[in-house]
């Protein structure tokens, strides 16, 4: 771990003090020094406001306001000073309408518990040393979804795009050469 986090400012946002505490352990070991913890979101986002935060860790199931809630607070809200913000979720739930979930939420890594400092640390790192461009449309903010570089990957499958599949049979018109090209 030749890496130097000693600058990073960390939002950690868990209702359990015991999460709180596995957590300031493996960030501290990381070299972390600046360790925000919240048990509630919506004073988790009072902090967010407040204080210049760099990487937010966030548990996925809370009372009141849940990690789902609070992602989207950050991205979307009007008064939110930093919608780009790295943010780690963690969850015990792994199903894949857990992690989709998170990732339409705007999440930009996910985490399973009960998690290791090996994956917290690859988590974290690819968030500051491999950031995703944001994305912003009528349905979505956060960052890409797609984690293929599209200049070094070339999709030669079937096509995934309804519209393309419907131009190419003769039942559509319309251009779909920018959603073939986009790779998603």
């Amino acid at each position: 771990m030749a890496a130097d986090f000693s600058r990073v400012r960390t939002l950690i946002v868990d209702d359990n003090n015991y999460m709180l505490t596995i957590l300031r352990t493996i960030l501290h070991g990381f070299g972390i020094k600046q360790i925000h913890e919240s048990r509630d979101p919506a004073e988790a986002f009072d902090l967010v406001r407040s204080d210049s935060i760099d990487i937010i860790i966030t548990d996925y199931q809370m009372d009141i306001l849940d990690g789902l809630d609070f992602v989207r607070l950050v991205r979307t809200a009007d008064d939110s000073p930093n919608p780009l913000v790295p943010i780690i979720m963690l969850s015990a739930y792994s199903e894949r309408s857990k992690v989709m979930a998170a990732r339409d939420a705007g999440v930009t890594e996910f985490c399973c518990k009960p998690i290791t400092a090996k994956e917290m640390f690859s988590k974290i790192a690819a968030v500051i040393n491999e950031p995703r461009p944001f994305i912003r449309n009528r349905h979505y903010f956060g960052p890409d979804r797609r984690r293929n570089d599209p200049d070094k990957t070339v999709y030669n499958g079937p096509e995934r795009r309804k519209s393309r599949q419907k131009a190419e049979d003769g039942e559509d018109g319309g251009d779909t050469s920018a959603q073939a090209s986009s790779g998603g």
